[in-house]
């Protein structure tokens, strides 16, 4: 539980970077929010590793193998969550609503493929 919570932090940290990027690209940049989202992502991933390597898994194993492996698991997750704000825009919901739900969907995914792959 406590690896949980420390990947939980890690998580918080990373889907501010995402949010932020998401906003931004959506409202200043007016990109579909499906890409915001993804791009998002794609950062918040690089936040997170770094932060789930040391403080969540203290992993020290070689950094390459690893940084592979979670950047897969990051890749579902965003590929997961841009389903999800797509479809959840195409419901009517707002677009950070239905990244909401994808942030939490993605939470307990990469969780489980983190602790028992990447970080192994």
């Amino acid at each position: 539980m406590q690896r949980f919570a420390r990947y939980t932090l890690v998580g918080v940290l990373a889907t501010a970077a995402h949010y932020a990027l998401l906003a931004l690209v959506v409202e200043l940049g007016h990109w579909p929010a499906w890409l915001g989202s993804g791009l998002g992502a794609v950062v918040g991933a690089q936040v997170a590793f770094f932060g789930n390597r040391g403080f969540t898994f203290a992993h020290e194993g070689e950094v390459a193998p690893a940084w592979v492996k979670f950047q897969g698991t990051a890749l579902a997750g965003a590929l997961l969550g841009m389903v999800v704000v797509g479809a959840g825009v195409r419901l009517g919901w707002h677009y950070l609503a239905a990244q909401v739900l994808a942030t939490l969907l993605s939470l307990l995914l990469t969780f489980a493929i983190n602790r028992h792959w990447t970080f192994r």
